[in-house]
């Protein structure tokens, strides 16, 4: 019985963000088709019934794009096939939605409900009007205290993106905005940095010299002004970018760090699913929207063998507060953790960068801000 996770992709928007790199489309919400999408997905998820057999559905997660631009009646006919799909469910199954503020209505509230959704992640990167206008969204500070307290009634849980390393923003700044966000009784929060990446209009700005970025002392400052906030709260810093309230934690992104199987459903979705230790499959869907409504299919696929499994439970499990169980990821890759890697292992132990104890390998709170560096040199 292999536990697995569902991600559903919903690959449209009501605007692109500048920042965004994610496979989504620019749609007028009144364009977006909805009942095809979910006869899409329902194909394709027949298609891969199959290879779902004694397995356990332990969480859904529908991102994208902005599925509360999503019909619900629509939405629930794709939960229910997915609960249907698998033999077995957790009894607690965490079932989460993305939303923007503004399209996260009372109604959509409502609709989400009733299609299932009993977990909320939104959009809501600032709570000041100025730095939303900079990042282009179609909220502002009103719309998203007004969704925030819509979602924190009636959902079990609710989740908030915040943003930090946005040009005029200190780690004063920084730690007034945690403090504006969380006094609005959300339960977990994703704090991460702007990135710059290449092929979006900030990545094109940025290279021609027209858009700031903080400089690094400037970031550290504003990570660690973050984390200070989250603790004195009472939130738990378990994964780099997430903070949680006790028993608030992320099931669906845990279960990815703990590199569990994982189905993708949709435009450009990707899944990975293990048959045997040391061997799993990964695919990724056709990347083009209208291409997938036609006749859906994959776009790539790969197999993942031992060594590669390692590397990439390695890289998941030490982004968290809990790091890696070895012994399950070796049971998992057919083969020793460290297996081509002991001397740098040991380098690294002797340095204070990992520690070892009762079976889990960890990156060090005091070193997180060094983390890509560190698992850099475990390779």
């Amino acid at each position: 019985m292999r536990d697995t996770s569902v991600y559903v992709h919903f690959p449209w928007c009501a605007r692109k963000c500048p920042y965004c790199d994610f496979v989504t489309r620019k749609m007028a919400p009144a364009d977006v088709p909805h009942q095809a999408y979910a006869d899409a997905l329902l194909r394709e998820l027949e298609l891969r019934r199959p290879a779902l057999r004694e397995r356990r559905l332990v969480s859904v997660f529908v991102g994208g794009g902005t599925p509360s631009l999503w019909a619900g009646s629509a939405l629930a006919q794709v939960l229910r096939a997915i609960r249907d799909a698998f033999d077995h469910t957790v009894s607690d199954l965490e079932v989460t939605a993305e939303a923007n503020p503004n399209s996260l209505t009372r109604a959509q509230v409502d609709a989400f409900l009733q299609a299932g959704i009993n977990r909320v992640s939104i959009g809501v990167q600032s709570l000041r009007d100025g730095q939303l206008r900079f990042l282009g969204r179609l909220h502002n500070r009103n719309e998203a205290l007004r969704a925030i307290a819509d979602a924190t009634e009636r959902f079990d849980r609710t989740s908030a993106d915040l943003m930090f390393g946005m040009p005029h923003q200190n780690e004063g700044s920084v730690r007034e905005d945690v403090r504006d966000l969380l006094s609005t009784g959300v339960e977990h929060v994703s704090a991460y940095a702007l990135t710059i990446e290449a092929g979006t209009q900030f990545g094109e700005l940025h290279r021609l010299g027209k858009l700031a970025t903080s400089s690094e002392d400037s970031y550290a400052a504003m990570f660690r002004g973050v984390e200070d906030e989250m603790q004195k709260a009472g939130l738990e810093h378990y994964e780099i970018s997430s903070y949680a309230r006790p028993g608030a934690r992320a099931r669906h992104n845990e279960h990815y760090w703990r590199a569990g199987d994982y189905l993708g459903l949709g435009t450009a979705a990707v899944g990975c699913l293990s048959d045997a230790p040391g061997h799993a499959e990964r695919y990724k869907n056709e990347i083009r929207d209208e291409r997938y409504l036609e006749s859906g299919g994959e776009s790539e696929r790969e197999v993942l063998d031992g060594p590669t499994l390692l590397q990439e439970g390695l890289m998941l499990g030490l982004r968290t507060s809990d790091g890696v169980d070895v012994e399950a990821l070796s049971q998992r890759a057919g083969l020793d953790w460290q297996t081509s890697r002991r001397g740098s292992v040991e380098r690294l132990l002797a340095r204070g960068a990992l520690t070892l104890e009762d079976g889990r390998l960890r990156i060090p709170r005091n070193q997180w801000l060094l983390l890509d560096g560190i698992i850099t040199n475990l390779f």
